[in-house]
């Protein structure tokens, strides 16, 4: 059975990957499937620990979705949330 190795990574690390993830994704210019979308706002919300509702001026749908997404990864802290987004 092969080994697996867990790799450790400083916060310093930590946040200079995922500050670069999230501005590669912001710069990203072809269409993101929605799906996709809403598990990384999820991700970077959580590696935020900002869970709270959106903004009021959105639609109930797109809250839902948000709020669902979110739910979705309540389990992660915000280190966990980082590393995979």
């Amino acid at each position: 059975m092969p080994q697996v190795y867990k790799m450790y990574i400083t916060d310093v690390d930590l946040n200079r990957d995922f500050n670069s993830a999230v501005h590669y994704i912001n710069s990203y210019q072809e269409p993101i499937q929605p799906d996709i979308l809403l598990r990384l706002y999820a991700y970077y919300r959580m590696a935020h620990q900002n869970t709270s509702h959106s903004k009021k001026s959105e639609e109930p749908i797109i809250k839902a979705f948000k709020f669902n997404a979110i739910l979705q990864v309540l389990h992660l802290d915000s280190a966990e949330a980082k590393k995979i987004m």
